[in-house]
């Protein structure tokens, strides 16, 4: 019985401690330049991250902002080309 209780202790504690994936974790990024700039992310400091529509997204920098928000089909499209 002890065993029983110890291997259920153990069990539940190892569940609520596992990471749990949902609907709303997005899409990784799975580039290593600039989706607006294709520069490398990481030469202009820290990239500038944010998701949109499911989809992970990390800019050069926060500048690039402006110019995918005009187009971002055009952007999500070179992300699922890659």
């Amino acid at each position: 019985m002890k065993t029983f209780l110890l291997l259920s202790t153990l069990t539940a504690l190892f569940m609520a401690s596992a990471p749990v994936a949902s609907a709303a974790d997005p899409k990784p990024y799975p580039l290593k330049t600039c989706v607006v700039s294709d520069d490398e992310l990481g030469t202009m400091g820290k990239p500038y991250e944010f998701t949109h529509d499911g989809q992970q997204i990390k800019l050069c920098c926060k500048s690039c902002l402006k110019k995918f928000k005009a187009d971002p089909a055009k952007y999500l499209s070179k992300i699922k080309g890659s």
